[in-house]
């Protein structure tokens, strides 16, 4: 971990550190308000004290089979059973590790290698995947395999998720420390690899209580969380919020806009945090069922570029709430907190909004750097914090920013070679490097492009190995057959007879994606 005391002890004292774990939160509301409502997922509501009450039974059977520290990852959907394991991850002092049910055999393979992960959650099946028969050939390739828990269906050879509840025994948790590492999520690099990035209990802390000075999140309101909650984003706000914000989370299994409308209107949904393709598709469905929302008091949205008009459009339209731009990473969330300013549409729109708690400067080259109470607390691997961070503590986020205003940050383009596709991030170098095990292809530069409707699209831009013609499904077919998580694969092909280098060689990304763009 990194640990820096001037600034833990001034986190400390401006209350956005406690002495106090979401543990420690949740016995405390199981015994003072048992009954409040913090989830609903379809036809389950689940109040405080169900909640506590499954998460103790699962922490004890998590503390019999394995020590303090240990990693629980769980690769959901958006689920209810995930709020139970991550909640009895942090009763049983072990580390919450969520993965994104979209990855396959070669990121998974990796991730639970990489923490040794001692259990996995998977549902039976989902979308018409068999996960059970991938986690027998995940599990069956590493040296020391966790155990797999089954939700949802038929277990086959592995633990089904209620025999964790069979005899209600088990060792006593042990309590978890406030600055103990307790979240590992994984975030796409430029180098290939994803980066385990570490959050402690009081670095999520700091960012809830940023959130509910900012986001006009009271007691009582309720978020639609239809991001992956193996995102920070969506996993702050189903797991986190309900409980330190006394805010309700609405979980969506899948997106779908039309649904998303109905439940913000049954369920009064006050809040929702998204990439631009959710703001998109819910300004379509609201306009189609008639409705301008007026629950929804604040729309979040960040991610991939998010275009000026749209937020006009949107704040026109939902015309009690109030729609910004912001800024941040998995490292350091939600580094800039919007505008959520009375009808300051311009600083909205135009820009990704104030800094929080985070403090933000610019390089001599422009190059955005932040740290602040709620960044990470390191990377599974101190070799990956080569030259993220400065001699001060700053994260260096590979994005290039301007000032506006004074105050108010733009983020006008990235040094990062990271493509934002629907919000989830793809690293074109773990991709080119799988590709050029492609027979019919010498030469491959993955770029990525504008798109109305993902905010970016991959192109695989490929010189041929002799006669060959690689197109889209050629490469679908080649990574799908290696494990690859499909939403990593090139949605676009563009052949050339070179690639355009520099004198050493290296591939000169902004030409290609210019011409491309020219074309």
């Amino acid at each position: 971990m990194r640990w820096d005391e001037d600034r833990a002890q001034q986190a400390y004292e401006s209350g956005l550190w406690v002495n106090e774990t979401l543990a420690d939160t949740l016995a405390r509301i199981a015994r003072e308000d048992p009954g409040r409502e913090l989830l609903v997922e379809g036809e389950v509501r689940l109040d405080a004290q169900t909640l506590y009450a499954q998460a103790q039974a699962m922490a004890r059977y998590l503390a019999a089979r394995q020590a303090p520290g240990s990693v629980v990852s769980f690769m959901l959907p958006n689920w209810h059973e995930a709020a139970v394991i991550y909640v009895a991850a942090t009763l049983a002092g072990m580390v919450a590790h969520p993965v994104l049910p979209s990855l396959r055999e070669h990121d998974l393979r990796f991730m639970l290698a990489d923490v040794d992960s001692r259990f996995i959650f998977i549902p039976a099946q989902f979308r018409g995947y068999d996960y059970v028969q991938m986690l027998g050939n995940v599990v069956g390739a590493l040296d020391t395999p966790p155990e797999v828990v089954v939700l949802r269906g038929d277990a086959g050879p592995h633990t089904a998720y209620a025999d964790l509840f069979a005899d209600g025994q088990g060792a006593e948790p042990q309590p978890p420390e406030p600055d103990a590492v307790r979240m590992i999520m994984y975030t796409s690099g430029t180098t290939g690899s994803p980066k385990g990035v570490m959050h402690s209990h009081n670095s999520i802390h700091a960012l809830i209580r940023q959130l509910g000075e900012h986001w006009r999140i009271d007691p009582g309101d309720s978020f639609l969380v239809a991001s992956p909650i193996s995102h920070i984003g969506g996993s702050i706000y189903a797991f986190e919020i309900p409980l330190l914000l006394g805010a309700k989370a609405v979980l969506m299994e899948r997106w779908d806009p039309q649904e998303a409308v109905a439940h913000m209107r049954a369920e009064k949904v006050s809040h929702f945090a998204g990439a631009t393709p959710f703001l998109v598709a819910l300004l379509e469905a609201a306009r189609a069922a008639d409705t301008r929302l007026p629950d929804l008091k604040v729309f979040i949205c960040g991610g991939a570029s998010v275009p000026p008009s749209l937020v006009r459009e949107a704040a026109d339209y939902f015309e009690r709430a109030v729609v910004t731009r912001v800024y941040g990473s998995t490292e350091v969330p939600v580094t800039t907190v919007g505008c959520t300013a009375d009808g300051d549409i311009d600083h909205a729109a135009e820009t990704d909004g104030r800094a929080g708690i985070a403090s933000i400067r610019l390089s001599e080259a422009g190059e955005v750097l932040a740290r602040g109470p709620q960044m990470l607390v390191g990377y599974v691997h101190a070799d990956d914090e080569e030259k993220v961070f400065d001699a001060e503590g700053y994260y260096r986020t590979g994005d290039l920013g301007r000032w506006v205003d004074g105050d108010y940050l733009v983020i006008a383009g990235r040094i990062k070679d990271i493509i934002i596709r629907n919000g989830e991030n793809i690293a074109p170098k773990e991709v080119e490097d799988l590709l050029l095990g492609h027979p019919g292809i010498g030469e491959v530069a993955i770029v990525g492009l504008p798109d109305p409707k993902t905010g970016e699209r991959a192109c695989a831009v490929i010189v041929p190995s002799g006669a060959a013609q690689p197109d889209v499904d050629s490469l679908r077919e080649f990574l799908v057959g290696l494990g690859v998580a499909k939403f990593k694969i090139p949605e676009q092909v563009a052949l050339r007879e070179s690639l355009p280098k520099n004198d050493a060689g290296k591939v000169l990304k902004h030409r290609i994606r210019d011409e491309l763009l020219a074309d």
